[in-house]
């Protein structure tokens, strides 16, 4: 350990203090300071409980163990934690200290998880000098800002991807450009998607199996690999494609999502397959097109635990399809926006890789 660094516990260098702030008790009130919850901004009201900067750990519920500085006058909602450290000890630092723990490790509960203070108060960590932890958090911040702005580049140019769109096509399902439409049924073949079950018995095998996990990261367009694979038994149980059919998540708070496969697999049972795709409307556009359509798709989608889009609803929506030379330069103009976000997102994997490391140097 480098020379006048300690370890102490995390209570040793900050104390907490509770919240009881219910969100449905300060709904008539108004002011001017904020309040917040674990999803960020709730309103304002007319009172604070921190007259100065603090961190706020979610404590139960989604999002437990996360760690976020909040600003002077302002307060949280009872399902965080006010987290002050104490004096000779940087906010920033105890911020970064707390998340190099990983709290959400530390939750108990199956329906409703919660984190204790006093279970993660245990936790050591190292603690260098004051001027120390400063230039330690400088360097966080810089490489925290980094990769920060490079998701926000990765969100403007979704942004102009769908501005791109809307100006050439319209809204594809109001049509108010009147292009000619077709049933999807009318335009390939749709095939629901299934899971072999129990899934431990058909897993192991050379069969690429496509989960929606596998179309969250990486190219918006493409899936080009997946994380497991099945042996040949489990295709009686599941539905196998060929590469160049594209699959569509159809359910869940993945619904949306769509992806051209580029090998021959199977697909689990929240994915529909459109195949034998006409050529009258290209892949991409038909993707994307679909992407856009995803707030009305949520919209019609029959109430249940999650929302379905049944193979029945996708073969009847109308499709807009515009002459194929106007759908060529959309995506021309989609795969050059495509190739700036793969540079932005090689870049990004970077900087998080980065980031961790200094973690662990300077926390591990």
């Amino acid at each position: 350990m480098k020379q006048g660094w300690e370890i102490k516990k995390i209570k040793d260098i900050c104390d907490k203090a509770s919240s009881n702030i219910a969100q449905n008790k300060i709904a008539d009130i108004d002011g001017d300071y904020p309040v917040f919850g674990a999803s960020g901004f709730v309103q304002n009201v007319n009172f604070f409980h921190r007259d100065s900067p603090y961190v706020g750990i979610v404590k139960d519920g989604a999002g437990v163990g996360r760690v976020n500085i909040y600003p002077a006058y302002s307060s949280l909602l009872g399902t965080l934690q006010y987290i002050i450290p104490k004096k000779g000890f940087s906010l920033e630092y105890v911020a970064y200290a707390l998340k190099s723990l990983n709290l959400s490790s530390f939750a108990s509960g199956a329906t409703i998880p919660h984190i204790y203070f006093k279970n993660y108060g245990e936790s050591p960590i190292p603690v260098p000098p004051l001027a120390e932890q400063e230039k330690i958090v400088a360097e966080l911040d810089c490489l925290s800002g980094i990769i920060e702005k490079k998701k926000q580049q990765l969100k403007e140019l979704d942004a102009l991807a769908q501005s791109i769109f809307y100006e050439m096509f319209g809204n594809p399902v109001d049509n108010e450009k009147g292009w000619d439409t077709k049933q999807i049924e009318d335009i390939c073949d749709v095939y629901r998607g299934g899971s072999p079950r129990p899934i431990d018995k058909f897993l192991g095998g050379n069969i690429p199996w496509i989960k929606i996990g596998d179309a969250t990261q990486g190219d918006s367009i493409f899936l080009t690999k997946t994380k497991e694979h099945i042996i040949e038994e489990g295709l009686r149980k599941t539905r196998f494609i060929h590469s160049g059919s594209l699959i569509f998540a159809n359910c869940g708070v993945s619904l949306g999502f769509a992806r051209i496969i580029t090998f021959d697999g199977c697909i689990h049972d929240g994915w529909l397959a459109f195949d034998n795709i006409s050529e009258e409307i290209d892949k991409i556009f038909f993707l994307k097109s679909l992407n856009f359509c995803t707030p009305y798709f949520r919209s019609i989608a029959p109430d249940g635990v999650q929302p379905n889009l049944n193979t029945s609803i996708m073969k009847a929506f109308n499709q807009i399809i515009p002459p194929l030379i106007i759908q060529k330069n959309f995506v021309d103009k989609i795969c050059s926006i495509e190739k700036q976000k793969s540079l932005i997102t090689q870049s990004l994997g970077e900087a998080e890789v980065l980031y961790k490391s200094r973690m662990d140097y300077y926390f591990n």
